[in-house]
């Protein structure tokens, strides 16, 4: 798979990162080490004045100005209601090659690139085989959700329907990403899965949408003996059902994420309401999730650091496994019988369950 060279961080030299940063008043003390992630450059230094700080510098054209500020915001709302979350710091402008955008100012912009600076904040992953663990994590997630029931996005994405998952396909069709030879096929198991997701968002009239984390992975998620759990990364922020943050916590067999599931909505339900309907969009969202992130990869694919990370992808035999994948999704989209895990009553499990 080929695809024109992405030269969107061309310029982010270790310098250029530095010289950004001292633009805004933040000096380094030459301590730096560069951390995990494909879709931005991310950066953590120590400062003179003994801060050890974050610096995100956003892959160009992703967002907008406006998108990234409600993240930020959100961060800012989370922070004040004591959630442990990193929130943006509000910067100052000490050169005029730096210009700062939002209110307060929590992005700049140096040369072609945006970066915005938040406080390190350690951990490790949590042990989610633990139900103590998993019902802390539901109760955090109760109380963001409280929060991000507050108001809405009006910028960032909405995964309310099959639109996300639509729009990847079809930048994957326009785009030719898929061999000719599995290309009727895959287009007809893509086009069957979101319509089937569409489906099931239909069938819940009056589904309330909320501000969410939005990839709430378990890497996204670290760990303190004594903080218990804090979330990174909102930077794939959206409105959504609350499920949606709720989902990519379950693993293994379905007896294994049934348990799972019980403890999350367990701690969720002591501190928020949750609609027990949305617990049939858990498959559909999964599904939306594969298709929109083939075409995460395919659009990054430029990028040097995709084709090392990921050298499996858009070979014919990635393609065909991505088509007997979502075979399967599209047959658990089937609605469901009475007796599946998402039907479950909160006498059906055992709290001391061990997951592993």
């Amino acid at each position: 798979m080929t695809q024109t060279p992405d030269s969107s961080f061309g310029q982010l030299t270790p310098e250029f990162m530095l010289d950004a940063l001292e633009a805004a008043g933040l000096h380094a003390d030459g301590r730096m080490l560069q951390l995990n992630s494909y879709e931005n450059r991310v950066l953590q230094l120590h400062l003179e004045d003994g801060r050890i700080a974050v610096a995100k510098f956003y892959r160009p054209g992703r967002w907008s100005d406006e998108q990234i500020l409600e993240e930020h915001s959100f961060a800012q709302e989370l922070a004040a209601a004591e959630l442990p979350v990193a929130a943006p710091w509000v910067l100052t402008s000490m050169q005029n090659s730096l210009t700062l955008a939002g209110d307060p100012a929590t992005l700049a912009h140096f040369g072609n690139q945006r970066f915005a600076v938040t406080p390190r904040q350690g951990g490790r992953s949590p042990e989610l085989e633990d139900p103590e663990v998993l019902t802390w994590i539901g109760r955090l997630l109760g109380r963001m959700h409280n929060v991000g029931r507050s108001r809405e996005f009006l910028h960032r994405l909405h995964w309310s329907s099959a639109k996300p998952g639509r729009d990847a396909s079809d930048w994957l069709i326009s785009n030719s990403s898929i061999p000719l030879e599995i290309f009727p096929a895959w287009n007809d198991i893509v086009q069957r899965c979101l319509d089937a997701i569409q489906q099931h968002f239909d069938a819940l009239p009056g589904l309330q949408l909320l501000r969410l984390h939005g990839d709430c992975h378990p890497g996204n998620i670290l760990w303190t003996p004594d903080g218990g759990p804090h979330f990174v990364d909102l930077d794939d922020a959206v409105m959504g059902p609350a499920v949606q943050d709720l989902w990519m916590l379950l693993s293994g067999d379905a007896l294994a994420a049934r348990q799972q599931l019980a403890c999350v909505l367990e701690g969720y339900e002591m501190v928020a309401e949750f609609d027990r309907r949305e617990l049939t969009l858990i498959e559909p969202l999964r599904t939306m999730r594969m298709i929109h992130h083939s075409a995460w990869l395919a659009k990054r694919w430029g990028d040097p650091a995709f084709p090392l990370a990921f050298p499996w992808f858009g070979t014919p035999n990635y393609w065909s496994d991505q088509v007997a994948k979502l075979r399967e999704q599209l047959e658990l989209m089937k609605p469901p019988e009475p007796d599946q895990f998402i039907a479950f009553d909160d006498e059906d499990w055992d709290p001391d369950a061990n997951f592993k």
